[in-house]
């Protein structure tokens, strides 16, 4: 298929959707079939001197970006660069891991997106970001929003799990994470099954995909996924977008916010507070409501931009009490 027309089915897939060669065509993609060192320049004149958010960790660490063996803090540290030096720094093949993380294209690189877009997207504004580095590991994690990710150089290697597996996937804590997301504490590369034997049932539900550059990969919202880069420059752009109207606030609130005010309750309570969720909630439709008079149907009425805002007010002030 065309990255100017890519089928609604596709968009909207609640799978995962491998994309052979979807952005072969673009300069950053023909740059890095020539080499690495191509590649590097294309990027170099976007914006050489734009000093970015890096992560670097020892040889030790394999390439796999994670916490520290006590859980206080990270086995890699933050670092600031000028991005031409971090591309110098790869391209003379250094032993330390380095990975530019997500980082806006738009804001940090002016001009490069326009050459290296998906223009079927662009009904949904997404927010496009650059990825880069050499061969690292980054741990099984979920994004909000769908993702399409293209890799513009090198190899990667996906393995997605459904967002079911959750309880299989051991996740590490909510409020200590290497990019804000929880992520998961097995090493997808060399499974702990003594540590961590649930996973075996989660890799039975693996997908896994290996990508080329021009290759793209949808990944569906709240779908687990481990990257691993495979080359000494790596090089990924993606694109997110959310399926849901701009006012909806981020789902991580309510999960918060349950564990403060629900998951201590005694069960019975509970189960009680299950029921509400499902009625108002989970199995929410036009019968829920459809008893009240219209006009006075307030937060049971369909939610639109003024009526969000009244709502996060009304929570503000019951948070501040």
């Amino acid at each position: 298929m065309s990255a100017d027309a890519i089928p609604a089915d596709v968009l909207q897939s609640t799978q995962p959707v491998l994309l052979r060669g979807l952005v072969r065509h673009w300069p950053l993609v023909q740059a890095a079939q020539r080499s690495d060192a191509a590649f590097c320049d294309y990027l170099r004149g976007f914006g050489a001197e734009t000093r970015l958010n890096v992560w670097r960790g020892a040889p030790e660490i394999g390439g796999r970006f994670f916490y520290n063996a006590d859980f206080t803090d990270f086995n890699f540290r933050r670092e600031t660069h000028a991005f031409g030096a971090l591309l110098d720094e790869l391209l003379a093949g250094t032993l330390d891991a380095l990975y530019l993380g997500s980082t806006g294209i738009d804001y940090c690189f002016p001009g490069l997106r326009e050459p290296n877009d998906l223009p079927a997207l662009a009904p949904f504004n997404p927010h496009a970001s650059i990825w880069l580095g050499n061969r690292m590991q980054v741990a099984t994690h979920f994004d909000l929003p769908d993702n399409i990710a293209c890799v513009v150089s090198g190899r990667r290697r996906f393995t997605l799990f459904p967002p079911e597996q959750v309880a299989n996937l051991y996740i590490g804590p909510l409020d200590l994470t290497p990019a804000g997301q929880p992520v998961s504490l097995v090493d997808v590369t060399r499974p702990d099954l003594q540590r961590f034997p649930r996973y075996a049932e989660a890799a039975k539900h693996a997908q896994t995909f290996e990508l080329l550059p021009g290759d793209a990969l949808f990944i569906p919202s709240q779908w687990w996924h481990g990257v691993e880069s495979l080359e000494p420059i790596s090089g990924l752009v993606n694109f997110w977008w959310r399926q849901s109207p701009p006012f909806m606030d981020t789902p991580l609130n309510t999960l918060l916010m349950a564990l403060l005010s629900l998951r201590d309750l005694p069960p019975a309570q509970r189960d009680a507070w299950r029921a509400l969720f499902d009625h108002y909630v989970f199995d929410a439709d036009e019968h829920t409501a459809a008893h009240i008079p219209p006009a006075a149907r307030g937060l049971l009425a369909p939610m639109d931009d003024r009526s969000a805002r009244q709502l996060r007010s009304m929570l503000l002030n019951r948070l501040n009490r």
